[in-house]
């Protein structure tokens, strides 16, 4: 079997892992992978926005089954390219993929499908804005319409918040195209979870739970980033509670896609705000979550190669999808300076000695290899992911892995999965 997995960072480095994991036989191609993927993988040094140049390898190098891991190629229509070329591609399709690719889109699907989510204004402007703050009142949530990186998001506690992020929205421009439209939103209290789901373009399949940590320092303070941190599974995501979002957020929202002809195939990503009114959708996301996969697919249990499958080819409702009851926990380690500018190229020791640890394992996200040596790459470098009989125990073995790493400036949160122990103690 030879698969191609399409991106670079730490979620395409647990995907390539599991389908090694799964079939250590199975041929696998990273574009354009990172330092980690190098070690059971062979890397194509191909962009994975390149959508021109990943069809053009895929049709001189016929592999199987193409994985594309970011939103970016999707959004840009790498599903549909592989497709009109004969290859089989999971994804969602360019239509789809605009679930994250438009907030303004997915509003509109949500709002169609009777969805609960914050209630919104879009606006082109900085006076349009503040008109709608004033609306709204504060706090108050400002988004970024397209796609930023996880870093389009400002959620605006007091006016002097709400200035800066109209600052960068409007005068600075700080996220370019993607804030052409700028969606101003009702603030939400209470408990965010992520679901995942697998989606055949009917039939859906949640996975498990996890909780992401989007602040960049302990206590849930600091900048927003692209997260600093995941467990898995989230206590508040009771059986009962994930029953809920299948029925009235999941499926719904798959019904009605495929109601307007753009069925959608791949992996459906709620983010969730548990309120004391129920669960609210914050965003949808049209891939496998980052830092979140690399929390859940080391509790999957039955292989992921024919589930990927199975999404795309409409068998989903015949494919077992199985668990690990034990927690995973994993730490993201990120470069100085993050997530604003930071410096490359920095010199990671103790990755050897961290992989040695039982029930331990370190995906590679901005990673590079340099001679002999791994180097830093990007502003979040490593995700440090542990099991354990317990969400304490989970915790513990993934710092007992952080700290056997290093490299200059290295940031991390020392409290990743908080909320799960609050609630066990």
């Amino acid at each position: 079997m030879k698969i191609l997995v399409i991106g670079n960072g730490g979620r395409e480095h647990a995907i390539a892992w599991k389908l090694h994991k799964d079939d250590p036989a199975a041929e696998l191609f990273c574009a354009p992978g990172n330092a980690g993927t190098a070690a059971i993988a062979t890397n194509v040094p191909i962009a994975a926005k390149d959508v021109p140049g990943l069809v053009a390898w895929a049709k001189e190098n016929r592999p199987d089954f193409t994985v594309v891991g970011p939103e970016v190629p999707l959004c840009l229509g790498v599903v549909d390219a592989f497709q009109e070329a004969g290859l089989a591609a999971f994804g969602p399709v360019k239509a789809t993929a605009r679930m994250e690719g438009s907030k303004a889109f997915a509003k509109e699907i949500m709002r169609a499908a009777q969805v609960p989510t914050a209630d919104d204004v879009v606006v082109r402007t900085e006076a349009e804005a503040r008109e709608a703050i004033a609306k709204l009142g504060v706090p108050v949530v400002l988004k970024a319409d397209g796609l930023a990186a996880g870093k389009g998001v400002s959620v605006c506690m007091d006016q002097k918040q709400v200035e800066a992020a109209l600052r960068d929205m409007f005068v600075d421009a700080k996220f370019g195209d993607s804030a052409r439209e700028v969606l101003v939103e009702q603030y939400l209290e209470g408990e965010e979870a992520s679901v995942l789901a697998f989606v055949d373009g009917a039939t859906v399949v949640p996975l498990a739970s996890a909780q992401d940590h989007k602040r960049l320092l302990d206590g849930d303070q600091g900048p927003n980033t692209g997260g600093m941190g995941a467990y898995s599974p989230a206590p508040c995501m009771t059986p009962d509670m994930l029953a809920v979002v299948k029925a009235q957020v999941l499926q719904p929202v798959v019904d009605e896609l495929a109601r307007r002809g753009t069925p959608y195939h791949g992996v459906l990503y709620a983010g969730l705000m548990l309120t004391e009114n129920g669960p609210k959708v914050l965003e949808f996301n049209c891939r496998f979550g980052d830092p979140e996969t690399e929390a859940i697919l080391p509790r999957l249990s039955s292989p992921l190669l024919p589930a990927l499958q199975a999404c795309m080819d409409g068998t989903l409702a015949d494919c077992p999808v199985e668990w690990d009851p034990r927690p995973a926990v994993c730490v993201v380690m990120v470069s100085g300076g993050y997530p604003e500018s930071y410096p490359k190229g920095i010199e990671i020791s103790g990755l050897d000695e961290a992989a040695k640890l039982d029930d331990v394992v370190v995906f590679h996200a901005g990673t590079a290899r340099r001679a002999s040596l791994v180097v830093t790459d990007g502003g979040r470098v490593l995700g440090v992911t542990a099991l354990g009989a317990d969400v304490r125990e989970a915790v513990d073995n993934a710092y007992r892995g952080v700290v056997k790493i290093k490299f200059d400036g290295a940031g991390y949160r020392s409290d990743i999965a908080h909320r799960a122990l609050e609630r066990l103690s």
